[in-house]
Order: structure tokens, then sequence, then C-alpha cells
């Protein structure tokens, strides 16, 4: 048996005892189970099943601390658990030992109190745990409770649907300026208008916005390049249904940093379908009269593509003028008389022009602004000697920073693939802290980007690691020889990251850099998390940038 070194054994016998009795167990249970617990703790959280560590006060009623692990993990991760309890416990508990500790295993019994045997604790053994029992029961509730992604009655034809609109592939056609109305006049919804994604490769769906001011609404708060902050709050400020598709798994791994999803088979493509309104923000499901409108658009569009697809010019093309009415006889459930409602689909020329002109007032304004000269590269930003890396985050861990870092800015990110995609840059605690206050001072992060640099005085070139806050300033926070290995591996990681998450990534600000945690921060360590959009050089718009000596 594992002792405790003679240095902890005395730190907690420094702590305060409370004549308090805390119940501790390990349970089978989901990751993901635990992870819709505010207080779960994500640091070790594998997928899948596995079991959770749960130290509770018993007689002031709250949980002190809770871990998952993996099925095969020994008793030791009980102990840590309870030592978290004891000196790091969850709000709004104080440090503290206990008086007595009860379980419900009398091997952990015994291992237990070989274990504390100096700390004064009593153990015991009892057959249940009052607190703990209820925890978990609430915990099977939860999950009982969630509603499924799609009404049970209309979830294989709504998805089935979907499939037919991926092999309509109308992003071959349309642009996402490019868009059409579809009249239902049912469940409470008049018109909607479908602005289909996927022409440039990237993002591949169905918007299907309750009003074209929502439409408008969207599309020049994102034009007027606003901070990351009020794109996110424009973003969630949509009212639409939508439809989305992603691959299946990790199958984008196995695929080249130019993986486009067109290039996947239908079996490894998988749709899904939301909601988003202003006073709800994003909902990854849908309810039955969404559910219904939802399929009745896309069965409206699917026959609008196959009766129409000729007509329809292609990239590049005007829309012509067109309309076609359909008569939809709405799916069936327990064999019930089928109702048919009748809907209306037209092409929107007059929307289409001026969608187009708000883009290019837009370009303009861009334009005019970068004729004021190259943007100015300033490497004062991130502390010399900082710690840098390019990584991931896994999702559990993106959760816990969210509400745990001192400072956090949101984005609309995509949760998909093993994690989010983060710059580390760690450093003493001050200048953590001042470059965290610096960026807040700027608006805010508005993008991570890397762009060629050339030393043509030492024949280098580097791949340059930038930030662009939300004033337009550039900073660079690191130099990367273009040809090393090591970078050049990290470096396709991040792209191939990136493409899962929809073009979004992460900054995080750490402190530790002079101790143990050195290069492998603890969460405690990580003081900010930026969720901002990742740029290619392309999407920069510098091209390769020259080293220039500065004379004094």
């Amino acid at each position: 048996m594992t002792a405790l070194n003679h240095s902890t054994r005395r730190r907690l016998q420094n702590l305060p005892q409370i004549p308090s009795v805390w119940e501790g167990d390990r349970r089978p249970l989901s990751a993901e189970d635990a992870m819709s617990q505010e207080w779960a703790d994500p640091i070790s959280a594998p997928t899948g099943t596995s079991e959770c560590i749960l130290w509770v006060d018993g007689s002031q009623g709250f949980v002190r601390a809770m871990d998952m692990v993996t099925l095969d993990t020994g008793p030791e991760a009980i102990v840590r658990t309870l030592l978290r309890a004891m000196e790091h416990p969850h709000s709004p508990a104080q440090p503290a030992r206990p008086q007595k500790i009860v379980v419900n295993d009398r091997e952990l019994k015994f291992y237990l109190r070989g274990v504390l045997q100096t700390l004064d604790i009593t153990i015991e053994y009892v057959p249940e745990l009052p607190l703990i029992d209820e925890i978990f029961r609430g915990f099977q509730d939860v999950v009982s409770t969630k509603p499924p992604h799609l009404p049970p009655q209309y979830a294989e034809v709504l998805t089935q649907k979907a499939y037919d609109i991926w092999r309509d592939a109308p992003w071959e056609l349309l642009g996402d300026h490019q868009i059409l109305s579809v009249e239902l006049n049912q469940w409470d919804v008049e018109t909607l208008y479908l602005c289909v994604l996927g022409m440039l490769g990237v993002d591949y769906g169905i918007l299907l916005y309750r009003s074209i001011d929502s439409l408008k609404r969207f599309r020049q708060r994102v034009l007027a390049n606003d901070s990351i902050n009020q794109l996110e709050e424009a973003f969630l400020g949509q009212d639409c249904l939508f439809l989305s598709f992603e691959s299946i798994g990790d199958v984008a791994d196995e695929y080249e940093d130019d993986f486009d999803l067109a290039d996947l088979p239908l079996s490894e493509i998988q749709p899904t379908f939301g909601n988003l309104h202003p006073l709800e923000g994003l909902r990854s499901f849908l309810y039955e009269e969404e559910a219904l409108t939802a399929w009745v658009a896309l069965e409206a569009l699917h026959r609008f593509l196959r009766s129409s697809r000729q007509k329809l010019g292609g990239e590049g093309e005007a829309l012509p003028k067109l309309n076609s009415r359909y008569r939809i006889p709405l799916p069936t459930v327990d064999d019930a008389k089928p109702s048919i409602i009748s809907v209306k689909v037209a092409t929107q020329p007059e929307l289409e022009s001026e969608l187009l002109e708000m883009a290019n007032a837009a370009d303009e304004e861009d334009d005019e602004e970068f004729d004021g000269g190259q943007p100015l590269l300033r490497d004062d930003l991130v502390p010399a000697n900082s710690f840098l890396s390019l990584g991931v985050v896994p999702w559990e861990t993106v959760e816990f920073l969210r509400t745990g870092v001192d400072c956090y800015q949101s984005g609309p990110v995509t949760a998909a693939g093993e994690g989010l995609p983060v710059v580390l840059i760690q450093t003493s605690r001050p200048k953590a802290k001042a470059m965290i206050q610096e960026l807040q001072e700027a608006g805010g992060l508005k993008a991570i980007c890397f762009n060629r640099g050339e030393d043509s005085f030492d024949e280098v070139v580097y791949d340059l690691g930038i930030l662009q806050t939300d004033d337009g300033q550039l900073h660079l926070f690191g130099e990367f020889i273009e040809d090393d290995p090591v970078h050049v591996a990290a470096r396709k990681k991040w792209d191939q990251r990136c493409k899962k998450t929809k073009g979004y990534c992460g900054l995080i600000i750490a402190q530790g850099l002079t101790g143990a945690s050195r290069g492998n921060p603890k969460l405690k360590d990580m003081l900010a998390l930026f969720e901002v959009r990742s740029l290619s050089a392309k999407d920069l718009g510098l091209g390769p940038l020259q080293l220039i000596p500065q004379l004094e």
C-alpha cells in the first residue's frame, strides 16, 4: 500500500478539523453525463463509460470534489480526489478535514484506514450513502429527461430527407447570397428563406430563416467587422432552423490539408439539425412542429432542384426569376390519413442583388483601410522567453475553462473532433496578467493566423505566428522555421483540427513558467481563454513579410 509522505501528512494535519461526516464512493457513469454537472472536474475524464469518484459533505449537503476515471484505475484515485476535497474543495466549501468518513465498500474502508491512519479521521462502513445515492439519481434523471435530437416519429424521414439534399448538392448551383423563399403558411410560419452553404467547400448545410429581416441583419453585422463578442451576439441573434453536414468520427484525419467534406462517400456523412433564436440561442434539437417545418421546406427544396436544376446557372451566375408550386403530403404517424399542404418555392433575384451590394460595399471599405499602408507587425505583446506550443484541448476541459478562467472571450465554436486547437502561451503570473489586460484594452482578440516571413540577411524562411487584435493590430507570438519537421507536423495537425471546428481555435494564457508545471500547465495555471477565428495567410492578405532592420 502506498503511504502519504511526511510533508503531505503535516500539511493535512494543519487543516482545521470540522464536525462533519463525509460520504465517498466510485460508481459507473458516462463521462458525458458527468460533464453535464457544473461542478464536474474534466481534467481526467475519458470518453465512454467510466467511473465517477464523488466526495460529499453529508452534514452540509454539498459536493466537495468529483473526478472521472477509467474502470481499471486503482484505489489511489479515490485518495487523490479525497485530498482535493480537503485542500481544494468546490465552492462554497473551505479547506478542512472531516471528523468521520463513511463508505459502503469494506475493502475501501480498510484501504482508507491504512492511508489516513495519522490524520485522526474515523473511517466506517455503512450499507447506504443517502446523499450520494440522491446525486446519482439526479444524474440519471438529467439523462432521461434530455429531449431527442429529433422527434422519434419524424427522425427517420427527416434524416432521409437530409441525405436527399446532400445528394442534390444545391451548393453546386447556389451561393450563400442566392436565397430561395418557401411559402408554407403552416405552424405559424408564413415564409422561410433558404440560404445554401457549401459553394466555398468549407461549411455545408441549409439555413432556414423565419424572416428576411433576420437574414439581412446577420449579414450586415458580419460585414461590419464587429468585435468577436458582437459577432457571437449576431450569430446567436439569428432566427432560423438549420441543417448542417459533418463527417462521422475522425474520418477527416485520414485526408490531407485540402480535405473537402464533399469528397467523402455518403456513408461517412452525418446530418445535424438545430434551431437558432435571439431568445433561445443555439439549440441542437427540434420539437415536433419545427421538425415538420424543416421536413416540408427540405422536401420543397428537393423538388425544386429536381425540376429547375437546368435553369439555375451555377457559380458566378445570377439567379433567374423562377417559382413553382407543390402539393406535399406530410409524413404520417400511426397509419393516419396523410394531410397535404401546398407550398410555393421562388428565387429572390432582388434580394441577391441587395446582398451582393452589401458585400461589395464592405469590401471597398476594407480596401480603403488597407491602402493606408501595410500593418506593422508588433512583437511587444507576448513576453520574452515565454513557453509557446500548438496543441489541442479536450472539449471537457474547454467547458471547464469557460467558467474557470479569469478572462474568457467566447466564440461560436463547433465542438467537433478531439478538441479545440489552441496556442498556449505560458509566462509568469504578472506578465500573463499584463498580456491579458493589453488584449482587453485592444478590444479583445480577433484571430490567430500564420504568415510566411523572410529574413533575407540570414536567408531563413519563417512561419510567423500572428495574433490579430480587434483594433486591427498584428502581434507576433512566434517565429517558427518553416521547414522544421516538428513545426511542420504541428501545423498540419493544427490545420486539420481547425477545419473540424469550422475555422475556430483558441488562445490560452497561463502562468507557471518557472515552476513544476512549465510546459504542461495545470488548469489552475490557466488564466485566460480566447475563442477566435483561425485565418489563413490568404485570409490575412499580407503576402510574405520581410524582416527590416530598425535603425536607432
